[in-house]
Parts: C-alpha cells; sequence; structure tokens
C-alpha cells in the first residue's frame, strides 16, 4: 500500500497536534505535581542555609525537651552549605562539625543522599539531612519529554482508530 505525499501530510499534521496537546498535558501535569510536591526546597539553586542554635538549648535537650525552632530533619540542595551558628553557653556537635559556644561551623553539602548525623542539639541526638539534586528548567524539561512522546504515540494510534483518516477515492 503506497500513502501519497497529500495523504502523508495528513497523518503528519494529525501527529504534530497530537504531540503539541500531548506536551501541554504534560507540562500541566508536571507543574501540578511540582506544585503539590510537599517539599519546594528543591526547586532552588544551591545556596547558604543557616541553622541558629538558640541559647538555653543544651539546658532544654538535657530536660529531654525540644530545642526551640530545631528541625528534627532538613532538605537541601546538592551544593547547599549548611552554616550552623551557636547562639548557646555549651558547645555542640552535628556529626563532624564541632560547634564551640558562640562560633559557627559550615558543612557542605556535595554528595546526594539521605544523612543521619549525630546531633546534641536535637532531644533525640540525631538529625536527619536529606541532600538532593536541585529541580531545574532541565530537569523539569527531561520529565516533560519522558510523559509527552509515549502519550502522543499512543493518542496518535487511538485517534486513527477512532477517527480514521478516510483515503482518496481513486
Amino acid at each position: 500500500m503506497r500513502i501519497e505525499p497529500k495523504e502523508a501530510q495528513k497523518y503528519l499534521t494529525r501527529f504534530l497536534l497530537v504531540l503539541l496537546v500531548s506536551v501541554l498535558v504534560a507540562w500541566m501535569i508536571s507543574e501540578l505535581g511540582l506544585l503539590f510536591q510537599h517539599d519546594k526546597n528543591t526547586a532552588r539553586p544551591p545556596q547558604q542555609v543557616e541553622l541558629v542554635i538558640p541559647a538555653g538549648t543544651a539546658d532544654k535537650v538535657a530536660a529531654g525537651e525540644p530545642a526551640p525552632g530545631i528541625p528534627s530533619e532538613m532538605t537541601f540542595v546538592l551544593g547547599d552549605v549548611l552554616v550552623v551558628r551557636n547562639q548557646d553557653s555549651e558547645t555542640h556537635t552535628l556529626g563532624p562539625l564541632l560547634i564551640p559556644a558562640g562560633s559557627s561551623a559550615s558543612l557542605p553539602l556535595n554528595e546526594e543522599d539521605n544523612f543521619s548525623m549525630t546531633c546534641s542539639f536535637n532531644a533525640s541526638s540525631y538529625m536527619g539531612l536529606t541532600v538532593r539534586p536541585p529541580t531545574t528548567l532541565r530537569t523539569r524539561l527531561v520529565g516533560i519529554s519522558f510523559a509527552a512522546v509515549p502519550t502522543a504515540g499512543m493518542l496518535f494510534v487511538y485517534s486513527l482508530l477512532i477517527f480514521p483518516l478516510k483515503p482518496k477515492a481513486a
């Protein structure tokens, strides 16, 4: 069976239209997913993140109480630098960091992973650090292309089954 150029043009036009619709739908779903994502921390470039240990934290932790303003888990972007500023009267630790009273220490986060670090300023004695790659425009476009191309292929075939192109009468 030979397809005439005019008929091929109809197939190509339909496929491009279906591809355009698929890209728009995949983009909308991707953006909605990002909008409703619980952790919006990764949709940004790497930066310096400061964590302050307030005065009186050692006393609260010794009493088994949570320190005010100190989370048990934090999420970072690959390349972030965590700066821990100690305003307490005691020396504290976070993983490899030793933070004397009245000073600060930095932890570059250059490895993607879920870390559980010992922590002297948390009642549970540990802090979870999650390091993820940033959600960039490139990441979003790759996700859209992974969804749009197969969707377009399926929709194109379905469109031919439901609304077949009429062959030119001989």
